[in-house]
C-alpha cells in the first residue's frame, strides 16, 4: 500500500478535477436545488454529484483505500486507517450557491496520518493546484502549468488571509505578532492556494470545520515550501477523532519579508 505512485495518482485525477468543475458551473446555471443537513449547513445537488464524480475516479485508481468525503461520512464511526482520501466535493457551498468565485473542490490523499497529494480547483476561476510531495507543487491555469514555491510576489507589506466571519481576538493577536499590514477576506481552500501561489503570507483560524477543509490545501502549501503549525506552532497529524480541526497557522515562509 505504501508503494504508491503519487504523481501518476495525481496527474490521472486532473481531467477528472476539471471535469467535475465543469459539472459544478453547469448545475449553478441550470439551477440549484438546496437542502439544509443535520448540521444546519446547506448541500446542493451540485456538491452531491461532483462528490460522485470525484469518489467513483479516486475508487477506481485506489480501490483499497478508504474514501472520507464530506457528504457520505458517518462523523460518528471512528476512522482507524492510516491511508485514506479526504474529500470535500464543493468548499465554499454558501459562496456556490451565491454564485461567488471562490468555492473549491477539494481531495487529499493521507498517508501515515499525513497529507501525500492535494488537489484543489477553483472552477470560476479556472486555477487548478495540485502536489504530490516535497517541491512538487503545481497550478494549472487556462493550460499552463507552473511550480509553486511560495516565493512573493508583492512587496513592502505583510500580507493575512481572514474568513468572512468576525475575526477572532487569538488571531488578531498572532497578526499582529506577525506584523501583518494588511488583511484580505477570502472563503473556501482557495486561501491555502493563494499563500503557496505567494499572494498573501498567513491565514490563522481557531479550532473549526473538519479535516476534509484544510487537508489538500495543508498539502499543496507544504509541498510548495510552506508550512502549516496549531497556535503553539507544533505539527498535526489527520485521522483525529470525529474528523475536527484544530487551531493553525498557515504560513507562506517562516520568514515573511522574503
Amino acid at each position: 500500500m505504501t508503494n504508491l505512485d503519487l504523481k501518476k495518482i495525481t496527474e490521472d485525477l486532473i481531467e477528472t478535477f476539471l471535469k467535475a468543475g465543469q459539472v459544478a458551473k453547469d448545475i449553478s446555471k441550470s439551477g440549484l436545488k438546496i437542502t439544509i443537513k443535520s448540521d444546519n449547513t446547506p448541500v446542493t445537488n451540485g456538491d452531491l454529484e461532483v462528490d460522485l464524480i470525484l469518489r467513483s475516479k479516486i475508487g477506481s485508481l485506489t480501490p483499497k483505500i478508504t474514501i472520507i468525503s464530506e457528504e457520505t461520512v458517518d462523523i460518528n464511526v471512528e476512522n482507524k486507517e492510516r491511508i485514506f482520501w479526504l474529500i470535500d466535493p464543493i468548499d465554499g457551498t454558501r459562496d456556490y450557491i451565491s454564485k461567488k468565485e471562490e468555492y473549491t473542490l477539494n481531495a487529499a490523499l493521507i498517508v501515515d496520518l499525513k497529507p501525500a497529494i492535494g488537489i484543489i480547483y477553483a472552477p470560476e476561476k479556472e486555477r487548478l493546484f495540485f502536489s504530490y510531495g516535497p517541491n512538487l507543487a503545481f497550478e494549472l491555469s487556462k493550460g499552463k502549468r507552473k511550480k509553486l514555491n511560495c516565493k512573493k510576489n508583492f512587496i513592502n507589506e505583510i500580507v493575512g488571509l481572514e474568513n468572512f466571519r468576525s475575526t477572532p481576538p487569538e488571531v488578531v493577536n498572532i497578526y499582529k505578532k506577525y506584523n501583518v499590514s494588511r488583511t484580505i477576506k477570502m472563503s473556501s481552500s482557495f486561501k491555502f492556494c493563494t499563500l503557496a501561489a505567494g499572494e498573501a503570507d498567513i491565514y490563522a483560524a481557531n479550532a473549526r470545520a473538519f479535516e476534509w477543509d484544510i487537508a489538500a490545501g495543508h498539502a499543496i502549501l507544504e509541498h510548495a515550501g510552506g508550512n502549516i503549525t496549531d497556535h503553539h506552532s507544533k505539527n498535526f497529524l489527520y485521522g483525529k477523532k470525529n474528523y475536527k480541526n484544530i487551531s493553525l497557522i498557515a504560513k507562506r515562509s517562516k520568514n515573511l519579508n522574503q
